[in-house]
């Protein structure tokens, strides 16, 4: 420290050099994080712990015959004027491995449910008093393959329904991160964070015997503003015995059936304030 730097100090009141010790304390913190951050030996070991508990998430997951939780969502659009929007949704799934499946979802603007008993799916707007079918035999996996590419429903977080996570969410990873710990509904959770080419995406998984997924965000990086999409998981059960009747589907007496799959379409936000870089 130079001479005139000390004068300079030795003229500042007691609060004043308090307050200069604060920020530098807090400096002195953010640097040594972000340099645990960068630090290459650090980073290597971080990736390997990340991925080894996205790992240990997934065998789990996929060594559940049964599986049942409930979950809230939230989505983010970019309106024109720049102004982010959130909009929120409730629902509820039940999953038979390996080729059966019920989705409801309710939000301020559609209510939807799919069921799938292996061969056929039902997609029922009850929100609109319709309803409309298709055939597609096989598992829950070709079901969410051909929605999002047969049909364009995007369906973010459903990858976690997949019966090997792990594939499908490290398949286009090019940096992963455990950050460390973190507490989801009062769940010790491990805080891990990923990265590809169009998104960000983070990821906390339970401490313990049960190491499922807690709370997904993920972070659009194609879209001005950089819109988000959560998910938090509540509710969890695993190994409950269920029966295939869960499974199968009758319509109301009132509710119109629809030829073509329009209902795929019902989306958690209102059509008119769906910017076109969200779609």
């Amino acid at each position: 420290m130079s001479s005139s730097t000390a004068r300079r100090l030795g003229s500042w009141s007691i609060s004043e050099r308090r307050a200069l010790s604060r920020r530098l304390r807090a400096a002195a913190l953010c640097g040594a994080l972000s340099l645990a951050l960068a630090s290459p030996a650090t980073a290597s070991a971080t990736s390997d712990d990340a991925l080894a508990i996205l790992k240990r998430m997934s065998d789990y997951l996929g060594s559940q015959e049964t599986l049942a939780f409930s979950f809230d969502s939230d989505i983010e659009v970019i309106t024109p004027q720049m102004e982010k929007i959130q909009f929120t949704n409730s629902g509820e799934a039940l999953m038979m491995r390996p080729d059966k499946l019920r989705v409801k979802r309710k939000g301020g603007y559609s209510e939807v449910e799919l069921v799938f008993d292996g061969e056929t799916v039902f997609v029922h707007g009850i929100s609109l008093g319709a309803y409309t079918k298709f055939e597609a035999p096989g598992t829950i996996d070709a079901l969410l393959t051909s929605l999002r590419l047969g049909h364009g429903v995007s369906m973010p977080g459903a990858d976690l329904l997949m019966s090997n996570v792990y594939d499908v969410l490290s398949a286009d990873v090019i940096e992963a991160k455990h950050v460390g710990h973190g507490v989801v509904a009062g769940r010790d959770c491990e805080h891990l964070a990923f990265r590809n080419l169009e998104t960000d995406w983070q990821l906390w998984v339970e401490i313990g015997d049960r190491p499922i997924p807690c709370k997904m965000v993920i972070t659009s990086k194609t879209v001005g503003g950089a819109p988000q999409y959560t998910v938090r998981v509540t509710g969890w059960e695993s190994g409950a015995a269920v029966t295939a009747d869960r499974f199968s589907f009758s319509p109301p007496a009132d509710a119109k059936e629809l030829e073509d799959e329009q209902l795929l379409l019902l989306d958690e936000l209102p059509p008119e304030s769906e910017p076109e870089g969200n779609r």
